[in-house]
């Protein structure tokens, strides 16, 4: 049998070559630190709701299995339920088990997804991005404000109830980049209207430039984050997020019935690494900063290796 034509080899290579030739251009200074920022605004705000828009246009809501979002929150869920207890309630605690159960579903997954599995295979994952961001981001600002009224009250310092904790955090995740257009997609394609090919073809085109500049902008990232004396720590998170979470997945998706390829891009979104909005957390909240930085870095870099296991595993299972 060919190697280099098997399939998961097929979609993993050009994703780990971009990555390997962005960390190349980081430690070369082809693009500055301050650029970074700029990158990542362009892939967020522009590239990313364009695609997003684009692929969910064209899909009912009958044919959409929300079975899929169940089984990942379930396992995801209970994960960081886990891992909170087993740190401590504690700012850093809650910050390290966000960072071991939220996958980089984004810049990562969708590439990787549409290049392995195809149309029917990004639709089963953006069904579960549709409400990702939305449920751990909403969650962990939840939990993170209880952490810190309950540090704030044992310093007797006063804190917002945590209603206005709650409505602040749920507004903010709804109305944000990832989620906004998967949802404005839907409701377009309920109508039974096609985009006009004025519209489609430039969001056609942007929805190109995004896997390319994206898993380049990962590679970048990769080779500015700094690893040293928190490898232990960062380690845990690493073993959390690629290996105990696509388990879990697994399992929670077998148990309510999703099989074939459903079952396969639930385990693959599982097993990618830690996405870079754990980051925002520990810098809002002061907290595991570096310790996320690492876990970012060294659960990338070890996903070359977990990732390629969990997609050959369910190619075999399948």
């Amino acid at each position: 049998m060919n190697i280099a034509a098997h399939p998961v080899v097929a979609s993993l290579t050009p994703v780990f070559l971009l990555i390997g030739l962005g960390y190349l251009a980081g430690r070369m200074h082809w693009i500055r630190d301050e650029a970074v920022k700029d990158l990542s605004n362009l892939v967020f705000l522009l590239l990313i709701p364009a695609l997003l828009f684009r692929t969910m246009s064209s899909v009912h809501f009958e044919e959409l299995d929300w079975r899929p979002v169940g089984a990942y929150f379930l396992a995801a869920l209970t994960l960081l339920a886990v891992s909170i207890v087993w740190r401590g309630f504690n700012r850093g605690s809650v910050v390290m088990a966000l960072a071991g159960t939220f996958s980089n579903m984004v810049m990562l997954g969708i590439t990787l997804v549409e290049l392995a599995y195809g149309k029917a295979g990004l639709v089963t994952l953006l069904t579960v991005v549709s409400v990702h961001a939305l449920i751990m981001l909403t969650l962990g600002s939840i939990v993170l404000e209880l952490a810190v009224a309950r540090e704030a009250r044992l310093g007797g310092e006063r804190t917002p109830h945590v209603l206005e904790t709650a409505w602040s955090a749920f507004k903010g995740a709804l109305i944000h980049p990832i989620p906004l257009p998967i949802i404005s997609g839907l409701l377009f394609a309920q109508t039974g209207l096609e985009l006009p090919s004025v519209i489609d073809k430039p969001l056609q085109l942007l929805g190109s430039a995004f896997g390319p500049i994206a898993l380049v902008l990962v590679g970048v990232t990769l080779a500015l984050t700094p690893m040293r004396g928190y490898l232990r720590q960062a380690l845990w998170v690493s073993a959390s997020k690629n290996v105990f979470l696509p388990v879990m997945v697994g399992l929670s998706a077998w148990a309510l019935g999703i099989t074939g390829l459903p079952l396969t891009v639930l385990v693959v979104a599982a097993a990618l690494p830690v996405g870079a909005n754990v980051f925002l957390f520990a810098q809002r909240y002061e907290v595991a900063e570096q310790v996320t930085t690492a876990a970012m870095g060294l659960s990338t870099a070890l996903a070359l290796v977990t990732l390629s296991f969990a997609m050959t595993f369910m190619s075999w299972l399948n």
